[in-house]
């Protein structure tokens, strides 16, 4: 059967959940091989490898006139770069609250919980580990995901992991992102700077009013955007809480009801089908007049996500992590992983994680607040929750939050996240490789 043109146009534009599946696994790929790289350079001592560690403390200046803006390399990277991180994670949270997995308290009750559990309890192992010492600020490191790390695990198991178990994992880990942007915003914030958090509140009611304003200019919220980022530095707050609220503020819905959508686009269709019956007519016109209906029923947050996912995935998350897996692994580094802070990330990722998850998942179900899907088993349930101890990105972000003077206790708990989100995937994969459907 001969696919309608309706069809064909409305498939790359909404972009099915398997793409986003597919661009979440390879993008866990290329970050494991970035992070195996940076570890080899750190400790190889051929050649330029020898200094690969110091690279990033050099220092990057932007200047314009009587404003100059300087910081280390790493610095770019981890308060600079990552606010797109961030930015992609609010308005993935955005599309699932309005349109996805968690747009209904049924959808959304057992991955809402899960999460929850997942978060709560890892804190509270690594706490107890840790109480009384200095690292026990670092009770945020072992309470989030890493998506694309657990999707690239996943992969590997292809249909043995049935596609309702995939959408409960990234609702999961979405809520999990939204937790640690919280935990972020509220307890790993330095010294507030009142004048520069008031003038941040007063560009994002600005972006607000945009919005409501049915603003629809991507441009408008981009310029704003890097302004709301540049204050919200100088506040205190860390910087990459800007990609949040900027995510918060771009217009999301589309301008059109479903049947006026679809009367615009058989129109539209109409119109491009004359132009490729015009003699002389290019396939270039053909593809300018289906990006201009593209971009005229798609909203500013959809194009944005779009032109940044693989950026992100690809570029800017990789290279977070092939600048912070720079470690030097040397026999005192090893020591220190039986030391609080290490057995607190490690306990808190590994037992932490899958026994807050299924303790929650149990819970809810008991109290008929949520449901196990129909074709997911309980063995299959405790294989995802270990996956989701893979926390690696946003670990490691906490990580350099909870201990921004101490090379060494980053080196640790760095450490301690490889091994544990190591051992997190392999038990995972395990489990779900013989699991029964």
């Amino acid at each position: 059967m001969t696919e309608s043109p309706l069809l064909r146009l409305t498939k790359p534009i909404v972009r099915p959940f398997a793409e986003f599946f597919q661009r979440e696994a390879s993008s866990g790929i290329v970050l494991m091989v970035s992070s195996l790289v940076a570890l080899l350079l750190a400790n190889s001592d051929w050649g330029i490898a020898r200094y690969f560690p110091d690279l990033w403390e050099n220092t990057l200046s932007l200047s314009v006139n009587e404003f100059r803006l300087e910081k280390t390399l790493s610095h770019w990277i981890n308060d600079g770069l990552m606010a797109l991180f961030f930015l992609i994670i609010g308005l993935e949270i955005k599309r699932e609250v309005l349109e996805g997995e968690l747009s209904s308290m049924q959808q959304a009750a057992l991955p809402l919980v899960c999460a929850v559990g997942g978060m709560v309890v890892p804190a509270l192992l690594f706490a107890a580990f840790n109480v009384g010492t200095p690292t026990v600020d670092g009770w945020g490191i072992p309470m989030a995901t890493d998506i694309a790390f657990a999707l690239a695990v996943v992969s590997l198991l292809g249909d043995r992991v049935p596609l309702s178990l995939r959408v409960f994992l990234t609702a999961l880990a979405i809520v999990d992102d939204l937790g640690a942007v919280l935990v972020i915003a509220i307890f790993y914030t330095q010294d507030l700077q009142l004048s520069y958090l008031g003038m941040a509140g007063g560009i994002w009611l600005g972006l607000l009013l945009l919005n409501y304003l049915r603003v629809r200019s991507l441009p408008i919220y981009l310029v704003l955007g890097v302004v709301l980022w540049y204050v919200t530095l100088k506040s205190g707050i860390h910087a990459t809480i800007a990609g949040v609220l900027l995510a918060i503020a771009i217009p999301f819905k589309i301008p059109y009801r479903r049947q006026e959508l679809v009367m615009l686009v058989e129109e539209r269709l109409n119109a491009v089908a004359d132009t490729v019956a015009t003699p002389g007519a290019s396939a270039r016109e053909v593809s300018e007049e289906l990006e201009a209906l593209n971009a005229q029923i798609s909203s500013p947050a959809q194009r944005l996500e779009h032109y940044l996912h693989s950026p992100v995935a690809f570029v800017i998350v990789p290279l977070f992590a092939f600048c912070n897996t720079s470690l030097v692994i040397d026999v005192s580094t090893v020591s220190q992983l039986t030391e609080p802070l290490a057995v607190g990330i490690m306990t808190g990722l590994l037992l932490g994680k899958s026994l807050g998850i299924t303790l929650a998942a149990w819970l809810a179900i008991r109290l008929k607040v949520a449901s196990l899907p129909a074709d997911v088993s309980w063995r299959q349930l405790i294989g995802v929750s270990l996956l989701a101890g893979i926390g690696f990105t946003m670990s490691i972000f906490i990580t350099l939050l909870a201990f921004p003077n101490s090379t060494d206790m980053q080196s640790v708990a760095k450490l301690a996240i490889l091994v544990a989100s190591l051992l997190a995937g392999g038990f995972g994969y395990g489990l779900l490789r013989t699991a029964n459907r």
